[in-house]
């Protein structure tokens, strides 16, 4: 128990769970019921969440871009990426239930379920493509053009 810990002591002593907040939900989902049925379902249930969070990152990525590209036609240039990338995201997505699927078939109950993790380690895959590495590509090149005076 460290004093950061929102769980009181009276509260660990009589067995009561820390209350989990939205993010903790949703990046440590239950995992899906172990059917094939039930795992498709249970990724199908997030894919909203999941285009949102990426959406999210990619509009930081366009203001992000909008901020350090000069002129804007080199902004214009990049948006037609933008559907492929979104494309490829939900495909990438699907294959998601579809190995932990596969895996079920495999092995059945006696593999622990892997749709929490699978989801986490895309939605993390995702994040970089979507936002870190642009905004690293976007700082280079800002800093290439102070260094170089084409501000």
């Amino acid at each position: 128990m460290t004093p950061s810990d929102p769980m009181s002591l009276e509260d660990h002593a009589a067995g009561h769970a820390p209350a989990e907040s939205a993010l903790v939900r949703f990046l440590y989902p239950a995992p899906a019921e172990r059917t094939v049925g039930g795992i498709v379902k249970w990724w199908e249930k997030r894919r909203l969440a999941y285009n949102a969070v990426l959406a999210g990152c990619g509009t930081g990525t366009i203001f992000m871009a909008l901020l350090t590209l000069n002129p804007l036609s080199e902004v214009v240039q990049a948006l037609p990426a933008i559907v492929p990338f979104a494309i490829m995201a939900n495909l990438c997505y699907t294959l998601g239930w579809m190995v932990e699927g596969v895996l079920h078939k495999i092995w059945g109950r006696s593999l622990r379920p892997v749709g929490p993790a699978l989801f986490r380690a895309g939605l993390t895959l995702g994040m970089g493509v979507a936002f870190v590495i642009p905004t690293i590509m976007l700082m280079v090149a800002f800093v290439v053009r102070l260094v170089t005076g084409n501000l």
